[in-house]
């Protein structure tokens, strides 16, 4: 009897599961499949969709008020995916025709691909009702905002049709824009939608809210009706010419200028990226936001160039982001002159090697050369990582990095200890089944002529996340002579710790749609002066998100600093610095609040007061955004910090504006100006960039810049810069 019992509850439980674990099949055919956004062909008629969604917003427990379907057929070369959106009516929210848009604010559908199995990355493909397209890469199994890259491309094709109560997609997506092993029947499978008539934000398996709503622990599977044959890849060249003309307007000289190179990338096994530069032309077609920065540290900003885009996590996503990255892949192409200037450093050629050598073993290689500038005592250097990455448990990790930054001969200018350096390093990434659990856990070292102590670095991270509690316990020790020529490290002499504890709620009434209070103390300690305490912020937040997707925050700032150095906040020119060897102790509030987003007027804003050194501050920051749809928008962003020191030292006022225009005219052809004035670094920026898509992943660019000092507004630099690059499949 017990064990009739037993396997009567063992076959209830493994049906449960298994009804639960949703599935979607692929069909293989041999039509022809027309990308007209009309579903017309026998095919389609044969599949059964994917569907049945649930709510993620508002609400995590029902289900979605309007469905969507999705249906997958395939044949040796492409996967042909049939999308259904039901809606309320057809007055979609389309901020723009340009590709790679932003899923907020707007009506569109994401469909995310685990081809690997691992729970750690996967490929993302979506569109909006008009058909403009975006695709990501998404690492770290998503659960970080930095693993979501939108800057990678492929090429991939779809159309769209907009009905009355529905809108309809098609797409074919080559299988070469995966990576997957030969053979596979299954991927894991979810997708997303905005639906922004009814507010809602939907997913096909059902994820928590205390979850971002792209985490790869909740998926279902997408079954191939026969196994997948190997990936008839394409080898891509991608040429390019650049013409620039300009003139600096501070030393006379007219510049003049015609460069040549090309990006290659082929695919080995189905699984290796091969990318291979000669000649690149890594410069900025879009130019990089301005940042108030009052810290007495340096502030990383975004990697934009697609050479170091796919895998960027095999590299990038080592050791602490904030204050121990031993990778930073912006550091190359960059050096400082003689003076201590940044300038560029011209490379000469790259190769990279990315991906997957099997199911559970990650392999990323890069080696650069950059060129010699003898007149600004700049060696040539070659610049490699090595990383692997192991997969361990259902989604955890660990990964092993080392990084070679060595000049290729000797010259006279050069110091012994910046003939090389090199850093090795073992991390281990934990991220549970369904994602309560998550951490990272690091030790780095680096190796430098003359250095053979106190050369290392060591962090980590333990979060504890549910519907109710988030709970992080992390920190982080950087050595005072570790030294990562090719990473990201503020300052070293430091450890920090930094945990954070928050009560979330979710009322069942009201307006409110969650709210949560945290306490996040920030403790930095000296080790070199005896574990002198050099900072502290203790943040204190309460935070609310509305039905109507707006957004609130307001927060405490208890803070001391010990300066070790002189400093000046004001960065004013000939002003008394703040003292060195001075304790600081003071407390600033802050209010944050977004509106609706899907609003034809959005804005953001965030004004902060109190204490600051030992004077005060008032900081605005604000953010408009204005939506003639599809063909327009604008946005102007402000800044402004009024700083108030007791005499002698400094006071200032600090503005930094930045209006936008994007002007999509068709999913082709777009035009984009971005003004940046700012007072802390006296220059007023004029950027204005014409695209013309020629063909898939090909463009014709036109870009002016302009850039003024703002004392006696004198022109500084002007240039014209002419672009094509043209995507060659092979």
């Amino acid at each position: 009897m017990k064990n009739l019992i037993f396997l009567f509850l063992l076959t209830a439980f493994c049906g449960y599961s298994q009804i639960n674990k949703k599935t979607v099949h692929v069909k293989y055919i041999d039509e022809e499949i027309k990308i007209d956004g009309v579903l017309d062909e026998n095919s389609w008629s044969l599949v059964r969709p994917a569907t049945d969604f649930f709510q993620y917003f508002p609400s995590d427990t029902a289900r979605a008020k309007r469905q969507a379907e999705i249906q997958f057929l395939f044949d040796d070369e492409n996967l042909y995916v049939g999308i259904k959106v039901h809606a309320k009516g057809k007055d979609f929210i389309v901020p723009s025709l340009r590709r790679d848009f932003r899923a907020g604010g707007s009506d569109n559908i994401t469909l995310m691909f685990d081809t690997f199995n691992d729970g750690t990355n996967a490929f993302l493909f979506g569109s909006n009702p008009y058909g403009v397209r975006r695709e990501i890469l998404l690492s770290g199994g998503g659960n970080d905002l930095r693993g979501f890259n939108g800057a990678w491309d492929t090429k991939w094709y779809g159309e769209s049709k907009i009905h009355d109560n529905y809108y309809v997609l098609e797409w074919k997506i080559p299988l070469y824009a995966f990576k997957y092993n030969e053979g596979e029947t299954r991927w894991r499978f979810n997708s997303y939608h905005f639906d922004t008539q009814d507010n809602e934000r939907n997913t096909w398996v059902n994820i928590p809210q205390n979850q971002f709503i792209f985490n790869l622990a909740y998926m279902g599977d997408i079954i191939f009706e026969k196994p997948l044959g190997k990936s008839k890849s394409p080898i891509s060249v991608i040429p390019y010419i650049n013409g620039i003309a300009g003139k600096d307007y501070e030393t006379g000289e007219t510049i003049s200028d015609f460069k040549f190179g090309a990006d290659a990338k082929m695919t080995i096994a189905n699984s290796l990226n091969l990318d291979l530069t000669i000649n690149p032309d890594f410069s900025q077609v879009e130019v990089d936001r301005q940042v108030t920065n009052l810290t007495r540290f340096e502030v990383g900003l975004p990697e934009r160039r697609q050479f170091f885009i796919e895998n960027s996590d095999l590299f990038g996503d080592f050791g602490d982001s904030r204050d121990a990255n031993p990778f930073f892949s912006r550091r190359i192409g960059i050096a400082s002159d003689a003076d201590g200037n940044s300038i560029e450093n011209k490379i000469i050629a790259g190769a990279r090697l990315s991906g997957k050598l099997n199911n559970n073993l990650r392999l990323g290689f890069l080696n650069m050369q950059t060129d010699e500038d003898v007149a600004n005592e700049i060696p040539s250097v070659n610049n490699a990582v090595i990383s692997l990455q192991q997969k361990v448990f259902s989604r955890s990790n660990i990964s092993l990095l080392f990084i070679n930054k060595q000049t290729t001969k000797d010259y006279d200018f050069l110091a012994e200890e910046d003939k090389y350096n090199r850093v090795l390093g073992v991390d281990y990434t934990l991220a549970s089944k369904d994602n309560t659990w998550s951490g990272k856990y690091f030790f780095h070292k680096s190796f430098s002529p003359g250095v053979t102590s106190k050369d290392f670095t060591a962090g980590f991270r333990t979060e504890f996340n549910n519907r109710r509690l988030g709970v992080r316990l992390s920190g982080v020790y950087v050595a005072d002579d570790f030294r990562s020529d090719l990473g990201f490290i503020r300052r070293t002499d430091i450890f920090k710790i930094n945990p954070e504890f928050e009560l979330k709620f979710w009322p069942e009434k009201g307006n409110i749609q969650r709210h949560s209070f945290s306490v996040t103390p920030i403790y930095i300690w000296r080790p070199e002066l005896d574990y002198l305490n050099s900072d502290y912020n203790v943040i204190s937040r309460w935070r609310a998100s509305f039905k109507n997707n707006a957004e609130l925050s307001v927060q405490m700032f208890n803070r001391f600093v010990r300066l070790f150095s002189e400093f000046d906040p004001t960065g004013t020119d000939g002003a008394i610095p703040l003292p060195a060897d001075q304790n600081y102790y003071y407390t600033n509030f802050g209010i944050s609040f977004r509106s609706d987003q899907r609003k034809t007027v959005s804005y953001r804003i965030n004004p902060s007061f109190g204490g600051f050194f030992n004077g005060n501050r008032y900081s605005l920051e604000a953010n408009m955004t204005v939506r003639l749809q599809p063909y327009f928008s604008g946005s102007i962003r402000l800044n402004y910090d009024k700083i108030d020191l007791p005499d002698p030292y400094p006071d200032a006022s600090i503005w930094l504006i930045g209006p936008r225009f994007d002007v999509t005219f068709t999913k082709n052809i777009f035009w984009a100006t971005f003004l940046q004035y700012s007072t802390q670094r006296e220059n007023f920026s004029v950027n204005t960039r014409l695209q013309w898509r020629v063909a898939p992943l090909s463009d014709l660019f036109l870009v002016y810049n302009d850039n003024y000092a703002t004392d006696i507004f004198s022109p500084r630099f002007r240039s014209i810069n002419l672009k094509f690059t043209y995507w060659l499949n092979i």
